[in-house]
């Protein structure tokens, strides 16, 4: 067998930022995938992924965030690549909201963990993100959080640019190879795939949604797997008002619908329209057996629902549609932690589809976890033994 000093299962957002990190660290490596990542068969595609430093799903989760925008600008500065675009973020709510987010008190927690961390930020009126943001369609009694350091991350390009490195630093990555299981030994993890067998010191496990099928049936059925659809409308007039600088990545917790949005400005050509979702409650499903067209219906719906009362700006016409995964916990937080079983095995997957901004800096801290047994970030909130 090849041996390894760590093997990481699953190349998406987390993996590869561990395989990059634990490459220039000098550790022997060896990342695997089933696919050919990037693809945009998991969590880890769709264009463009929003990034913010305040967090209101958790304070806990703010210095990742710090942290990978300094690690996403020293890898463009290495390679080139774009991978951050900082256009501002707005966060739109209201005491009348309706829409369920991952936390009940996603704006307040927002403001708190900006004034915490020292993060600029602006508190808006209704009449301040008229003036500022006319595109939004904006109640009275709605107002708003502007933290100018938010903007998008092109995940297929962060995911790419970190395996190159990896493989730069000396890393080996085979992909469209399936792992089967894993088993401790007296001596490290063997790991068995369609192709072969590899022995490490250390396993890392970022499977995202195929975790369940890699892990014991008491941890699998904590994580539930949800289908997330992808929306790109056509701008009705000029491109203007929606390109980056003049229109912010945006999350809006609704009055009336269950559901609340967020979406981006244009990224790319105008002509690919202005991505705008729901988050996280699509039906549950499997990597496997998971419907992956996205219906006329669900636009409809979407548009006339989600999009028209409140981007008029925007027009029925979708221009394309997709489907991504969403691995949730029971209270839609992380896990990163050292499997219950084995101090060599750390899992880093289940995020609940608020991770890839946060991937940069959790790939650091996978390494310091595979290397000295400890991370400096304070992982404590993302342990597992909070469901067991």
């Amino acid at each position: 067998m090849d041996k390894y000093d760590v093997v990481i299962l699953g190349l998406g957002a987390m993996g590869s930022a561990a395989a990059y990190q634990l490459a220039r660290r000098g550790a022997r490596v060896l990342g695997l995938d089933r696919f050919a990542p990037p693809h945009g068969l998991g969590s880890s595609h769709g264009d463009t992924r929003i990034t913010r430093l305040a967090i209101g799903e958790g304070a806990h989760y703010t210095p990742l965030a710090m942290r990978s925008h300094e690690i996403w600008r020293e890898i463009e500065s290495e390679t080139g690549a774009d991978l951050m675009t900082q256009t501002g973020g707005l966060i739109l709510w209201s005491p009348a909201k309706t829409s369920v987010l991952p936390v009940e008190d996603f704006f307040a927690t927002t403001v708190a963990a900006a004034k915490a961390h020292g993060i600029a930020h602006e508190i808006l009126t209704a009449a301040d993100i008229r003036r500022r943001f006319p595109q939004f369609h904006v109640r009275d009694d709605e107002a708003g959080y502007y933290e100018p350091a938010a903007g998008f991350l092109r995940p297929e390009n962060c995911v790419l640019a970190q395996l190159d490195l990896a493989k730069r630093y000396g890393a080996a990555i085979r992909s469209d190879e399936k792992v089967l299981g894993f088993d401790v030994s007296p001596g490290g993890v063997i790991i068995s795939t369609d192709r072969a067998r590899y022995e490490a010191e250390r396993l890392i496990v970022t499977a995202g949604a195929w975790l369940p099928e890699l892990m014991p049936a008491r941890f699998a059925k904590l994580l539930t797997i949800r289908r997330q659809v992808l929306y790109w409308f056509a701008v009705k007039g000029p491109a203007a008002p929606f390109l980056p600088g003049t229109f912010p990545v945006f999350i809006w917790e609704l009055q009336g619908p269950e559901r609340g949005i967020y979406g981006f400005p244009l990224s790319g050509d105008p002509r690919d329209g202005v991505k705008v979702t729901t988050h996280g409650f699509g039906r549950i499903t499997t990597p496997d057996s998971v419907d992956r067209t996205v219906k006329d219906a669900e636009i409809a719906q979407m548009y006339e629902e989600y999009v028209a009362p409140y981007l008029p700006g925007l027009d029925r016409n979708c221009v394309k549609g997709s489907v991504c995964l969403y691995t949730n916990t029971p209270d839609e937080g992380f896990i990163i932690d050292f499997h219950p079983q084995s101090d060599r095995i750390v899992i880093a997957s289940p995020c609940s589809g608020h991770g890839f901004k946060h991937s940069a800096a959790i790939g650091e801290a996978l390494a310091e976890l595979a290397i000295d047994g400890k991370s400096h970030f304070d992982l404590s909130a993302m342990r597992l033994g909070r469901f067991l």
